[in-house]
């Protein structure tokens, strides 16, 4: 799912995205996610910046936000179709991240 990926790069303004991406999975992720599903994917996120950047992308159209009412509240999100053609068009900046931060260890 790329929620996670699209919110690093809205919230950090491109400049930690390309680095982010190698290490952050949830791109991947087909299914609809909880916050709490996504927060324990994402090592180091706050949920006031997790929960601001999903409002956001939301905003945006790029995610979904469903609320079950059901006690306790369950709140699910998925990619829009938009943000499925999101996540395809950042693969390839995902792949150079990945080679870029690889060749800066290794220097």
């Amino acid at each position: 799912m790329i929620l996670t990926c699209a919110g690093r790069l809205r919230s950090n303004g491109g400049r930690q995205a390309v680095f982010d991406f190698p290490r952050r999975t949830p791109c991947e992720h087909a299914k609809p996610l909880r916050t709490g599903e996504l927060r324990r994917l994402l090592d180091g996120i706050t949920e006031k910046m997790l929960t601001q950047q999903l409002r956001e992308m939301e905003a945006d159209g790029i995610v979904r936000r469903e609320v079950f009412h059901e006690v306790p509240p369950r709140v699910e999100y998925s990619l829009t179709p938009a943000g499925r053609e999101l996540n395809r068009a950042l693969g390839p900046v995902a792949e150079w991240g990945q080679k870029y931060a690889s060749s800066r260890r290794s220097t």
